[in-house]
């Protein structure tokens, strides 16, 4: 269900308020970005779907999940493609390429049409922009539309600003000091003017000063031990909140592999040529311990025998001679040694998983 934040947040992402969605992230780190709305659409699918390329930076910087897929299978990339093939070359540049870099694997993802991203993009050429609005001087619109692309540029310049400089702000920032009043600032004159007088008069009041200096010491260190316990809080929130966007990605890596196991290997799958994309890897990019720990992700182990019974079942999957007699007459043939050379690494991976638990 979503929450009165979230409804909040996806608000943002649909009338364009780029600030507005920022500042809102920042005071909510701990919100979840990535829940569907209607029609099974994330906010990424609303920001692609809208070609606000900023908004979708801001949402993937924020753990958004671009392998998402709405009601009809399509994911934002898909939507992302279909306004670079109405809009030309400056919204796959801004919009199609960020995801991409982000997130390679999702190009090949299908919707309930059989279509890929990568299938949409085939009819955007380097010359050719199919729909590309026509501009004419002092167009109105045109203006418009500069406008917010360096209110966006101003965004992005901003942060990098404030990463490069050293600000701190997006984990930490120190509240600022409640302003003085006239009459305090008063009193806190006349106390100091009183202090020197009584230094400076010698004698009883110069006996004093000592007893004053160490009251001064005794504020600075518990003022520096209250910053440092704010530190140290700060620290411990932060480590606990990229603990939670770890343990989510690791949960939407585990339902994506589940999810293609079954597209290829279950009795529905089709017979099309399978190259080293379409092979279900847990972790397409990662080593084979990798990808061993996102499969095991999830699964109980204080129960041993059910640790072992789920172990012995993906050992099958991926045993390299099983896997040759069910997709062997499938690989692509220049793919086949990279295919099952990744397939035995991962393979050797459950192996050594098993025999800890014996």
């Amino acid at each position: 269900m979503v929450s009165r934040k979230q409804q909040k947040l996806l608000h943002y992402v649909e009338d364009g308020s780029v600030l507005k969605l920022k500042s809102y992230l920042r005071k909510h780190r701990e919100l979840r970005v990535t829940f569907a709305g209607r029609r099974g659409r994330t906010p990424l699918h609303v920001a692609c779907s809208r070609r606000d390329d900023a908004a979708a930076r801001l949402l993937l910087k924020h753990g958004a999940d671009p392998f998402i897929q709405d009601q009809k299978g399509n994911t934002p990339l898909h939507l992302a493609a279909r306004e670079a093939v109405k809009k030309g070359k400056r919204v796959y540049e801004d919009l199609v390429v960020p995801l991409e870099k982000h997130c390679p694997a999702a190009m090949d993802v299908l919707n309930e049409d059989g279509v890929t991203p990568r299938d949409i993009l085939r009819s955007l050429t380097e010359h050719q922009c199919p729909g590309a609005p026509t501009e004419e001087k002092n167009d109105p619109r045109k203006e418009h539309a500069d406008r917010e692309w360096y209110h966006k540029l101003f965004g992005e310049c901003e942060d990098e600003f404030y990463q490069k400089c050293g600000r701190y702000e997006e984990d930490f920032c120190v509240p600022d000091p409640e302003p003085q009043t006239y009459d305090e600032w008063a009193d806190r004159l006349a106390k100091e003017y009183a202090r020197k007088r009584a230094w400076a008069g010698g004698g009883g009041q110069r006996r004093e000063a000592p007893r004053q200096q160490e009251e001064e010491r005794q504020r600075k260190e518990k003022e520096q031990r209250e910053f440092q316990e704010r530190l140290e809080a700060e620290h411990r929130r932060y480590q606990e909140q990229a603990g939670r966007k770890a343990e989510e990605l690791t949960c939407s890596r585990k339902r994506r592999y589940e999810r293609n196991c079954a597209a290829v290997f279950g009795p529905t799958a089709s017979g099309t040529r399978l190259a080293y994309g379409d092979i279900p890897w847990p972790e397409p990019k990662g080593t084979a311990e990798e990808m061993a720990a996102i499969i095991v992700h999830g699964v109980e182990r204080s129960d041993r025998a059910a640790y072992r019974r789920y172990l012995r079942q993906q050992q099958a999957v991926w045993h390299p001679d099983r896997f040759a007699q069910r997709c062997g007459g499938r690989l692509a043939e220049e793919h086949r040694q990279r295919i099952l050379d990744t397939v035995t690494a991962l393979s050797q991976a459950l192996n050594k998983l098993s025999e800890s638990v014996r």
